[in-house]
């Protein structure tokens, strides 16, 4: 475990430098990519209330592709971290919402409605071939979703750089329906990730 616990350090550090160093160019380019994979595989999104992220350390910027969401009939939310073993508090954001710090550094809405989220697009580090991600290590995400019932929608996002073969995922792991990177959109399937067609995830 020890072993292990130091190997997805390592490589989180690794994964997160690769990221950080992208040049400005690429990673607008990859970016624009995935928020056209988005758009054209997820159009139920436009009617969900969506979990997002605010970007941190060279990850996909995913506010753009949301306020698309928002305009034709969606509700945003971003993460709040209330505690340190407990699940995230989504809380509703528009554009112009008054933020405070939260975690991290990171900014939440300041005392907006909590939302229970139906999807979930998530950051990722690193992501393997079983649909398993490596993220910051402080398991908010998978202590959130083991306390929806049924599951929210999880899409998660990532450039193929961070593509691994295994993170070796743990038993309170939870895998992702969906990642999408640059190079497409991959579902979770049968503990396998395969390549769908943006027509295909739409008409699901």
């Amino acid at each position: 475990m020890d072993n292990l616990l130091e190997w997805r350090k390592h490589k989180r550090k690794q994964l997160i430098v690769a990221r950080e160093t992208l040049s400005a160019a690429i990673h607008q380019q990859w970016s624009q990519t995935i928020s056209d994979l988005l758009k054209q595989g997820f159009p139920k999104l436009q009617k969900m209330n969506i979990g997002i992220y605010w970007p941190f350390r060279g990850e996909y910027d995913p506010r753009p592709i949301a306020q698309y969401f928002m305009r034709h009939g969606a509700t945003l939310a971003l993460p709040e971290v209330v505690g340190k073993d407990k699940p995230l508090c989504f809380r509703e954001w528009l554009p112009g919402t008054p933020l405070k710090n939260g975690a991290y550094g990171i900014p939440v809405p300041i005392e907006t409605m909590a939302i229970r989220v139906d999807a979930l697009i998530i950051p990722v580090v690193g992501f393997d071939q079983h649909g398993y991600r490596l993220g910051y290590g402080s398991g908010y995400f998978d202590r959130t979703l083991a306390t929806y019932q049924p599951q929210p929608l999880t899409i998660g996002i990532a450039f193929e750089i961070q593509r691994l073969k295994n993170v070796y995922a743990q038993p309170h792991d939870i895998a992702l329906h969906y990642i999408v990177t640059e190079k497409g959109i991959f579902r979770t399937e049968d503990h396998e990730l395969k390549f769908i067609s943006t027509s295909q995830c739409a008409d699901e």
